[in-house]
């Protein structure tokens, strides 16, 4: 395989200013992908990130979405296309988490997190299915959790939305298949990010217990495997959820 195997494709890669979506902008970088670095809010990090990504030698962008807005994450393809020539690749990586019991979640917390994690998810393959169909190449990742794959308990908004974009993919990949467009999703474990920072030592002992490798996953490793994804190396695989999870899927 060549040594930039993404050279001269384009990326989209959503809540990439931070942790998950900042190491696969990197890596997709690194094969040699110009890469549009959606955020929400963070525009000064994701300029920064948009800056690492051209020391790669490749073009990369800033585009700022608010992804609860189907309008405004639908808006993200064409905005690509027209900044750096075109789309390739597409990671659904933003996300959110608005955790409470069943019983205590609010309709509020509920729409939040299923219109960001997996609404905007949708309206992006959507507007993206056009130009990949049209020159029969593409690769779309969708970033799930080992939430939407088990289940967790305080999590049922953020659960359903993760198992909801593993049903997304599955029937996206026999839709698009024949036309080399291939669709995958990683599904993470606990990952050393913002989202697991905020746990306190307790919690994060037991979580660690869990794990059969015994620790935290990295950013990094996630993104090793979105990058593969996106590679011609994993042209013959569609449609799979990958757990990156230390096991605890197993």
């Amino acid at each position: 395989m060549p040594e930039r195997p993404l050279e001269g494709r384009v990326a989209l890669v959503t809540g990439a200013s931070r942790g998950i979506g900042r190491a696969a902008a990197i890596a997709l970088a690194g094969q040699g992908a110009s890469v549009a670095v959606g955020y929400g809010s963070n525009m000064e990090a994701a300029e920064r990130v948009a800056a690492e990504l051209r020391t790669h030698d490749v073009s990369a962008i800033a585009l700022g979405a608010e992804l609860s807005d189907a309008e405004q994450a639908a808006t993200l393809v064409p905005r690509t296309v027209e900044a750096l020539g075109g789309i390739d690749v597409v990671v659904n990586n933003a996300g959110v988490a608005r955790d409470n019991l069943a019983l205590r979640m609010s309709d509020a917390d509920w729409r939040a997190v299923i219109d960001v994690d997996l609404t905007a998810a949708f309206v992006i393959c959507r507007a993206a299915l056009r130009p990949l169909l049209r020159q029969r190449w593409g690769r779309i990742i969708n970033v799930s959790s080992i939430s939407g794959v088990m289940g967790n308990p305080g999590q049922v908004n953020y659960s359903a939305a993760k198992a909801g974009l593993i049903g997304m993919t599955k029937s996206l990949a026999r839709e698009v298949g024949s036309r080399d467009i291939t669709v995958n999703a990683v599904a993470p474990g606990f990952i050393e990010t913002d989202m697991t920072e905020t746990l306190d030592t307790q919690l994060r002992v037991r979580v660690v217990e869990q794990i059969p490798v015994g620790r935290m996953g990295t950013a990094d490793e996630v993104a090793a495997a979105i990058a593969f994804l996106a590679s011609p190396a994993a042209a013959y695989v569609n449609g799979h959820v990958l757990h990156v999870d230390g096991g605890m899927g197993a």
